[in-house]
């Protein structure tokens, strides 16, 4: 069974973007590929025809994959949430209660996080702590460099 994924309407277009290109674009360039290849000879030893098939395998892998993940992604209407305790696709405003430092994140999925843009996945350790708090509550997460202890500042949409 395959895990149903929650994305904001930007994450999900991007998904279906991607997935019109591998389709399309990514296909055409593939086929011209092992045509190329094949003009060049024979094919028991033509290693240029070997290594665009494969890729051949890799792009059409990528394609089912990605649509895998479409039929089991569900939107989710921000407007409807709570912003009393964190949840999915909530913006979290947390503080390093050792050194102070403030820090925001959006907790989204796993193929939309992006640590540059504050975006982070639900299933890393941060947001697996922050989960189901409220504004106020102290949270102790292991990261790799060991405990950490936040304190959440904000929550909002």
């Amino acid at each position: 069974m395959t895990d149903v994924t929650y994305y904001t309407q930007e994450g999900l277009d991007k998904l279906k973007e991607e997935l019109h290109q591998l389709k399309t674009e990514g296909r055409s360039q593939i086929s011209k590929a092992i045509a190329e290849a094949r003009d060049k000879g024979d094919l028991s030893e033509n290693a240029e025809y070997d290594a665009a098939k494969e890729a051949q395998g890799h792009h059409e892998s990528k394609i089912s994959k990605l649509t895998n993940i479409l039929a089991n992604a569900r939107l989710i209407d921000e407007s409807k949430l709570d912003t009393s305790k964190v949840l999915a696709l909530s913006i979290v405003k947390i503080k390093n209660i050792q050194n102070g430092a403030a820090m925001t994140y959006q907790l989204v999925s796993e193929t939309e996080a992006d640590l540059k843009s504050g975006k982070i996945s639900v299933k890393s350790p941060i947001a697996q702590g922050l989960l189901g708090k409220s504004v106020g509550d102290k949270v102790e997460i292991v990261v790799p460099a060991g405990k950490i202890e936040f304190e959440i500042v904000e929550i909002s949409r």
